[in-house]
């Protein structure tokens, strides 16, 4: 639903949540033939969007550094709960080969380490993939946690939210002037041609679930995407401090999207996720190995799920 649809500052008349899956990429969802049969069975189902993840870097829970590993800020006890030696591919690859066998399900990077990367490059990655799939592509980035993970990138943790919001700017130069300038503290580049341009305007969300994320959100972002928030409470409150920073840098709180991943999802929440301006409820689940079964699994999922959220 577009924030076009919602009627109200209070999203009260919310009658419809689109159904995001969060599955490829990681461990089974790492398999190509898994893939194939996850994208084709979730488009022929009506889930709208697929998402990945990314981590280029993982490390075990006590380093080889001498101190305790960083802090995953998505789970109460400090750790994420994939295995260090998962299989996680690129989210950018992993998406082409989705794309290649669907037609009109949007692919979302959630979230990719924005400021990991050369923007100029990954400016020129994510059009690349929005003409080939026809315009599919939103573009999930976050800033980043795993200090040990930019250690190994040869790229400075500290200041990385000035640098992925700086990025973002970059990109969009990218996307849209030819040639492009951009004169920047950490991206600098005069009168270049990157092409192909995107099909389309590349959406931008943003993760994160703290204050400072959400303001970054308001400044700079298409949209939202929340990821393991515990309770219809905590997503209601979330989204009610994003309109109220949209207001504070007079930007219409109703403008960005907003896609939440909760952490224990369920069917009986649907309206209440709708009331709290909710526009794309997103499972994060892990598909069975056999693509056979991840097709069963893909449409006992929509069977679930899609009467509640079309209302």
């Amino acid at each position: 639903m577009s924030a076009g649809e919602r009627i109200g500052s209070d999203r009260a008349t919310i009658t419809t949540v689109r159904l995001g899956l969060h599955a490829l990429g990681i461990g089974t969802g790492a398999r190509r033939a898994v893939i194939d049969a996850v994208a084709v069975a979730a488009e022929n189902h009506g889930v709208a969007t697929l998402w990945a993840g990314e981590h280029v870097v993982m490390v075990d829970p006590a380093t080889n550094t001498g101190r305790p590993a960083s802090r995953y800020p998505y789970s109460a006890d400090g750790r994420i709960a994939v295995p260090a030696d998962a299989d996680w591919l690129d989210p950018m690859i992993g998406l082409s080969f989705a794309a290649a066998v669907t037609r009109t399900i949007r692919l979302a990077t959630g979230v990719l380490l924005v400021a990991e990367h050369n923007p100029v490059v990954l400016a020129k990655q994510a059009a690349t993939l929005d003409v080939l799939s026809g315009g599919r592509l939103t573009l999930g980035v976050g800033i980043g946690w795993s200090r040990e993970e930019f250690e190994a990138l040869g790229v400075p943790f500290a200041r990385r939210a000035d640098r992925a919001v700086e990025y973002v700017a970059a990109m969009r130069t990218l996307w849209h002037d030819d040639p492009a300038t951009f004169d920047g503290e950490f991206a600098r580049f005069d009168a270049v041609r990157v092409n192909p341009k995107p099909a389309g305007r590349v959406p931008v969300f943003l993760g994160g679930n703290s204050d400072a994320a959400l303001r970054r959100v308001a400044t700079v972002g298409d949209g939202w995407y929340g990821f393991n928030l515990a309770g219809v409470d905590a997503i209601a409150e979330r989204t009610g401090r994003l309109r109220e920073l949209c207001r504070e840098v007079g930007r219409d709180g109703a403008e960005p999207t907003v896609a939440v991943a909760p952490a224990r999802p369920d069917v009986r929440d649907v309206d209440a996720l709708a009331a709290a301006g909710v526009d794309e409820l997103v499972l994060v689940e892990a598909p069975p190995g056999e693509p056979a079964a991840a097709s069963r699994w893909v449409a006992q999922l929509a069977d679930r799920w899609m009467p509640a959220l079309r209302g």
